[in-house]
């Protein structure tokens, strides 16, 4: 594993310390480590995000009334399970 240096505030350096001292982290190191993987999970979901965006944008303006487009949304919600109770 590759080690890298950083500097941080005093106060920032005190929070991920404490952190690890919860027991959820086994360091501060781990503590990081977890920030930087939840970044990238972060980052990759605004990217599929923005696709979606691209792709309806480049699809055109739909034929469909706003009425109809939310009834074939609840349609598509119901058919997945994802019905309100």
């Amino acid at each position: 594993m590759a080690t890298m240096n950083i500097s941080l505030p005093e106060q920032m350096k005190a929070w991920a310390e404490a952190q690890a001292e919860t027991g959820r982290y086994s360091n501060t190191s781990d503590y990081v480590r977890d920030l930087i993987r939840r970044d990238q999970t972060r980052a990759e979901k605004i990217t599929a995000m923005q696709a979606k965006i691209d792709e309806g944008m480049a699809s055109g303006i739909s034929p469909h009334s706003v009425s109809e487009i939310l009834e074939m949304a609840r349609k598509r919600a119901a058919e997945l399970g994802y019905n309100k109770p």
